[in-house]
This record gives structure tokens, sequence and C-alpha cells, in this order.
């Protein structure tokens, strides 16, 4: 059996004494791809968050890549987020460097010194999602979908054992959704984990997953729909 990479059990989440989520426990395993579903402030991005130790939890059990995310301590959230990549809805690229230089920041980061591993790694992942040809453009000389294959690029750099994507197809026209979200399967299919966080159900008609449902404060997990 493959091995847990989220496995939360009745957890409540928090923000100033509000009470965002309730009693949320899911397992998800090594290779599985889902979807986390609801209204715009239902909670879907304070659950990511939770994951990515951006918000701390007090009750239940949590393990996200095989760290206890309840105790987790503060010195210890880089080395979580290092098995981890995470894409946003706003790209959240550095304007005022390349796409060469935006990738060497974070591969810098984390620990990279070698100049020439640096420069293959970048390579590699730009060829991944095939933008090659961007290697010294600015953000903005790129499309908005350019824009989200890099930010995908980046989420890929250190060969995360777990994607996390809030809204990624959020600012995107739907015939450039359909294309990430064929880059973000192409990943899945190499073997890393994908969650994604989203309201748009035309993508999960296209691409359709295991589906989790927030409504209302609750939690629910949904039969996937072939």
């Amino acid at each position: 059996m493959k091995k847990p990479i989220i496995d939360l059990k009745k957890i409540n989440i928090s923000i100033d004494n509000k009470n965002i989520l309730s009693d949320v426990s899911f397992l998800m395993r090594n290779g599985e791809f889902m979807y986390l579903i609801g209204k715009t402030g239902s909670g879907k991005s304070s659950l990511l968050k939770i994951l990515y130790g951006d918000i701390k939890i007090n009750d239940g059990t949590g393990e996200v890549v095989g760290m206890d995310i309840l105790n987790i301590k503060e010195k210890n959230i880089p080395f979580l987020r290092r098995k981890l990549g995470i894409v946003f809805q706003d790209f959240k690229l550095l304007p005022d460097r390349s796409i060469e230089k935006n990738l060497e920041f974070v591969l810098k980061a984390t620990d990279w010194s070698d100049k020439k591993k640096i420069s293959d790694r970048i390579s590699k992942v730009l060829e991944k999602v095939k933008l090659s040809e961007t290697l010294k453009k600015f953000p903005h000389e790129l499309s908005g979908g350019e824009q989200q294959r890099i930010a995908i690029a980046r989420a890929i750099l250190n060969n995360p054992e777990l994607i996390l994507a809030d809204e990624p197809t959020g600012n995107l026209d739907p015939a450039t959704s359909v294309e990430i979200m064929e880059v973000l399967k192409e990943i899945n299919n190499n073997g890393t984990t994908i969650l994604i966080a989203t309201h748009d159900y035309d993508i999960i008609s296209k691409f359709p997953a295991k589906t989790l449902r927030i409504e209302d404060g609750k939690f629910y997990q949904l039969q996937e729909k072939k």
C-alpha cells in the first residue's frame, strides 16, 4: 500500500477565535490527485495553509509528508516546505528579475550552490513545462498561462513529494486552464501527489478525480465521477 502523504484526523481550524472548519479528516496517499472544492471564503485556502505550516493547528492529529504539523516547531517549517511545491492563483513571480533568476533564487534559498547543477535543474524544469525559450525573459513579457507554467516549474524545482495548488486556473481563460491542468496531470502521472483547491467545475469535469468538498464549515469526501 502506498504511503500516506497527507493524514489529518479530527482537525478544527480557527482564525482569530473564529471557527473556519470543523472535524477535518482525510487521507491522501503517494501519487494521488485530488480536488478541494468550495465557495470563495469557505476555507479552502486556510486548509492549504495548515498543510504548509502557515496556520497552526491546536487539536486533532496531522501529518504532511511524514512531518507532524500539530507539534512542528517554527524552525522546522522550512524543512516541511522543501518537501512541498506550492502554486498560487496570482503566480507570485518576482517581477524585477528574469525567469532564470526567479528559479535560481528558489534553488539558492534551498541550499543549492553548484552553478552547473542549478543551471541544469532550471533547464530541466522549464523543459517539463515546455517553456525553455523563456529563460532570459521577465514575467511581464509572458502571458498569464505562461507565468502559471513558470510557477509550476518553480514548484517542482526540488522534486517535491506533494504539490498544493490554490486556484491555479483562477486567473486564466478556459483554453489556458486546460493547458495548465495538462501540465499538472503529467507531473502527477510521473508520481507527484497533487491537491488542487478550486471552484472551477469545468476543469473538474474535464479532468475527473477524487474530490473533497467544504460547505458550511464541514468537510465531505465525494465520489469520483468518471
